[in-house]
């Protein structure tokens, strides 16, 4: 058998998905969350995956169904509930009681025998579901998500800390080491447990490319120090493709180096900023995530909606917006197909003793890829990774004291833990710069000239909304014009300058659409490779 199911016919009927020998129904089969990823990514295939969670479990499974049956190859999501994120569980077992809605799915909540319930026949080696909370001491999240047969969540000391909770980072960082070891003792039982780095995603926007690679690198080497062994490495799509572009591969590029000995894969969040309003100008704006993420080679998009802006989104509009993700990954990689990536051994990897994660100076190579810029994102993401090592051969211990020291500092964060001198600016065409590093190791690294002015709140009224602006105004421009005629007038690839809505907007040209798929069998299986 193939390990990629889809392209054609097959004899295994699409409700029956493969699994090896001995591996009993229902169960993750070896490798997991991670290994799903790789051989999708061998495949040639871009993992799509909703944010999704409903209080019901009846709904909840109908999600999951859905999802799976997606023409896309996707994975499932349980994205719990806000009483859950923060452990106030009795407020939970309140509102179940008493019938009131919950944003989310209470897994500590309901019974284990329910969760286990909506997963059977659903969850397995060729629909793996991850657990998305957002929790700054996730212990009970991870005790109920291994009592029902789990082994993938995401989230991070820092990431799941100084954006969502006033918790101490300190509290924060041994709440997570000791998450880290209770996911990691599911090796024990044969599985492959998988944890996600959030670390890509800090304030979800106005946050300059290198801190978001330098926490997302360093929660991962934190991840890897506390047992894990399946790690993904975040980032947050910003607002310009080109400046997103080299920053996914320097984020590939330091993965590889300082994890070599990890199974690792990037994922790449659909902006989690101001949405567009228009389903236009949302659609557009998923196809270039979905496009970013092939050209610069992430193997998985946590996708957004037509509705974002708006409201929760209806399982028929993630599907969509898996699909319409998938769809656009497709024509991009029949468009431009990207060679593979050239794998970093260990013996290439620059400074980092990675068995006591001690650097004496990580290299400070600049960007080689061709076609893309070195703005000097790689040269700031290395020197904040190398300034945080150096503080302590614990990672937990050296965050905490790079956060102390303003070694790291989130722009617009408030949490009493983060220095805030930093700050950042949007430029007209897009970019994000820092228009103060404060005390981070990092001035004069980057090129660009003098720093722009800090913003005010006018400007950062209109930075946090470019994007929505931007996007609904090319829906507006491409439904006047015509697909056709705005490729020809418009053929830049670059996002344009901050402009009234109504000025016509630059775009890539679109290539020809795939033709329509008539197979039978849902693009979404992926079996395990036979010997």
């Amino acid at each position: 058998m193939n390990g990629f199911r889809g392209g054609g016919a097959s004899d295994e009927p699409a409700s029956r998905p493969y699994v090896p020998a001995g591996v009993p129904a229902g169960l993750p089969a070896a490798g997991g969350f991670g290994s799903f990823v790789a051989r999708a990514r061998a495949a040639g295939e871009l993992v799509v995956q909703p944010r999704m969670g409903m209080a019901d479990p009846l709904r909840m499974r109908d999600g999951l169904l859905a999802t799976r049956a997606a023409d896309a190859v996707t994975v499932g999501t349980l994205t719990l509930d806000s009483y859950t994120r923060t452990g106030d569980l009795a407020a939970a077992r309140h509102a179940l009681a008493e019938g009131v809605g919950l944003n989310g799915y209470p897994i500590a909540t309901h019974s284990a025998d329910t969760t286990r319930a909506v997963l059977r026949g659903v969850a397995d080696a060729r629909f793996p579901v991850q657990v998305r909370h957002g929790s700054a001491m996730p212990e009970h999240i991870v005790r109920a998500l291994l009592a029902v047969g789990l082994d993938a969540t995401e989230g991070g000391p820092v990431s799941y800390c100084l954006p969502y909770s006033r918790t101490p980072l300190r509290e924060a960082v041994a709440a997570w080491q000791r998450s880290c070891e209770l996911l990691a003792s599911a090796r024990e039982f044969g599985a492959e447990p998988h944890l996600e780095t959030f670390g890509g995603c800090l304030m979800g926007q106005l946050c300059p490319p290198s801190l978001l690679i330098a926490v997302s690198v360093l929660e991962a080497l934190f991840f890897r120090q506390h047992g894990l062994r399946g790690i993904s490495l975040s980032y947050a799509q910003q607002a310009d493709p080109r400046q997103d572009e080299e920053a996914l591969t320097v984020l590939g590029r330091l993965a590889r180096e300082l994890l070599p000995d990890v199974d690792h894969h990037i994922v790449l969040y659909a902006y989690m900023g101001v949405f567009p309003r228009s389903p236009g100008g949302a659609r557009l704006l998923l196809e270039d995530a979905a496009r970013l993420a092939v050209r610069a080679g992430a193997a998985r998009l946590i996708v957004k909606t037509t509705a974002e802006a708006h409201r929760i989104p209806t399982v028929a509009e993630n599907v969509r917006a898996l699909e319409t993700a998938a769809a656009a990954a497709a024509d991009e990689r029949a468009r431009r197909p990207a060679p593979p990536a050239t794998p970093v051994t260990y013996a290439q990897a620059s400074g980092l003793q990675t068995s006591g994660l001690q650097t004496s100076g990580l290299q400070t190579s600049g960007l080689q890829t061709s076609g893309l810029q070195d703005t000097g994102i790689e040269a700031e993401a290395r020197a904040l990774i190398g300034a945080v090592l150096e503080l302590d051969a614990d990672i937990g211990r050296a965050l905490v004291r790079a956060f102390a020291a303003g070694y790291l500092d989130v722009p617009y964060c408030l949490h009493p833990d983060n220095a805030g001198r930093a700050r950042s600016s949007l430029a007209p065409d897009g970019r994000l710069h820092w228009s103060s590093v404060g005390s981070m190791p990092i001035a004069g690294l980057a090129d660009g000239g003098p720093r722009p002015p800090i913003l005010g709140s006018a400007g950062l009224i209109s930075a946090l909304s470019h994007v929505q602006r931007t996007y609904d105004a090319r829906a507006a421009t491409r439904s006047a014009v015509g697909d056709h005629a705005l490729a020809t007038a418009f053929p830049a690839t670059a996002f344009p300058a901050t402009a009234a809505p109504e000025a016509p907007f630059p775009e890539t040209p679109r290539a020809p659409a795939a033709p329509p798929r008539t197979t039978s069998t849902p693009r979404r299986e992926l079996g395990l490779t036979t010997p």
